[in-house]
């Protein structure tokens, strides 16, 4: 027998997989760290990319807003923002100029601690820094529709601010291809129609199809809305599986990103052959709750044989989702009923509705077995998925169901991995 152990929350799930069985256990590519993360944070910010140094353009008066990911990303926002305040104030910019959006999505408002968790508390105490209250109307200003009909509707402090400055991390990604770049805008500070749209937008060709593709349609939607906000200059970095930080890159935003998604393609990438009839995906990173943990199901899903079995493997602490609970209510019908519900207007939350036609078409291509003590056995039935009380009575129903010749895959950290079919 072979033991597997993947990352789970704070702790570890160890397993056993029959040795003739197991095709390969695959993680992200060790690659070496920056030295000085520090040193490395004020490195990129006073040599960017593709544009001057901060003091050569941004002027005392502006006005300026930094956007930064919340705690479902591991962007170490706590030592970016103070190095580029250092930069800011060099350039005569004061604290009191400066603010802060916590760009969530449609993901749920964070709390005092958790920001001063992800900012740092000296951070929180120098500037104003705020959630993007997307479910509230009047923080929002439409910008008309993008040139493939997206609604544009964006948080007022974006256009407010003279200069716009985005943080974020860069991984493989099944709605953009990567995240990244303009992804801090759309979704990061935009209404739900926003993000409902650019969601449905990536289930037209499967759930897994714009996966690792750094050019698509979506990803062309993103960056023209963040062209709208003004969003000319990021900050984007690439870590390894252990949360260390293998790349930081400042400056204009085209070339920031494909810088960093330069690398995150050498970290996160992997050659594997055949189709495996059981992909076992871990969720760490994104184990707060299913609505984080279902990026794990499309690297899995790209790898298995249609009729597979996909094992997903999650702490999931929050349950399914504490905003978009209603999901449940028709997640487990099929991709093309929600569809259709969607676009007849009986099912309102749209960004609800676009992941679940992507969680539907993983399902039409292989079932899925859910290990989560978070999750109540019931709402796993509701998604589709089969309750699995643990991960040993998981792996003998995925064989049980495969056959005892079945080849088994593990992804160890499933959501920021990039599957490659070798030939």
């Amino acid at each position: 027998m072979a033991r597997v152990v993947l990352p789970f929350g704070t702790a570890s799930l160890a397993f056993e997989i029959p040795q003739g069985n197991l095709l390969g256990v695959y993680s992200p590519q060790a690659v070496p760290a920056v030295e000085d993360l520090d040193a490395a944070i004020r490195s990129a910010l006073v040599s960017p990319l593709g544009e001057p140094p901060l003091a050569e353009w941004v002027r005392p008066s502006d006005r300026v807003l930094v956007l930064s990911d919340d705690l479902t990303r591991t962007t170490p926002a706590d030592r970016i923002v103070p190095a580029l305040l250092e930069q800011l104030n060099a350039a005569g910019v004061k604290d009191e100029r400066v603010s802060c959006l916590m760009a969530l999505g449609t993901h749920r408002y964070m709390s005092q601690p958790e920001i001063r968790r992800k900012l740092g508390v000296d951070v929180c105490r120098r500037l104003h820094v705020f959630n993007h209250e997307w479910q509230d109307p009047g923080q929002l200003v439409s910008l008309g529709c993008s040139s493939r009909g997206t609604p544009v509707r964006v948080n007022r402090s974006a256009l407010e601010a003279d200069v716009v400055i985005g943080l974020g991390a860069v991984v493989p990604h099944h709605i953009p291809g990567f995240s990244g770049g303009g992804k801090i805008v759309q979704p990061g500070i935009c209404g739900a129609e926003t993000t409902a749209a650019t969601h449905m937008l990536s289930c037209s060709s499967g759930g897994d199809s714009l996966l690792g593709r750094a050019e698509n349609p979506v990803r062309s939607d993103i960056e023209e809305i963040a062209d709208r906000v003004g969003m000319t200059t990021v900050c984007n970095v690439v870590s390894g599986p252990q949360g260390e930080l293998a790349g930081v890159f400042f400056g204009r935003r085209s070339e920031v990103f494909g810088r960093a998604v330069d690398l995150a393609r050498r970290v996160y990438g992997f050659e594997y052959r055949g189709r495996p009839d059981i992909v076992i995906a871990g969720a760490s990173p994104c184990e707060i709750d299913f609505w984080q943990s279902h990026k794990a199901l499309y690297p899995a899903q790209r790898m298995v044989r249609p009729g597979g079995t996909i094992i997903l493997c999650t702490p999931a602490p929050e349950g399914v989702s504490q905003v978009h609970a209603g999901v449940l209510e028709y997640a487990g019908w099929s991709s093309g009923r929600i569809r259709e519900a969607w676009q007849n207007g009986a099912l309102e939350d749209g960004v609800a509705a676009a992941l679940a036609v992507a969680w539907a078409m993983v399902r039409e291509k292989a079932d899925v077995i859910t290990v989560s003590p978070g999750m109540r056995p019931a709402d796993k039935e509701r998604l589709g998925h089969t309750h699995a009380p643990d991960i040993g009575w998981a792996v003998e129903e995925a064989l049980r169901r495969q056959g005892r010749d079945a080849g088994v895959a593990v992804l160890t950290h499933a959501p920021e991995m990039l599957p490659v079919r070798e030939g």
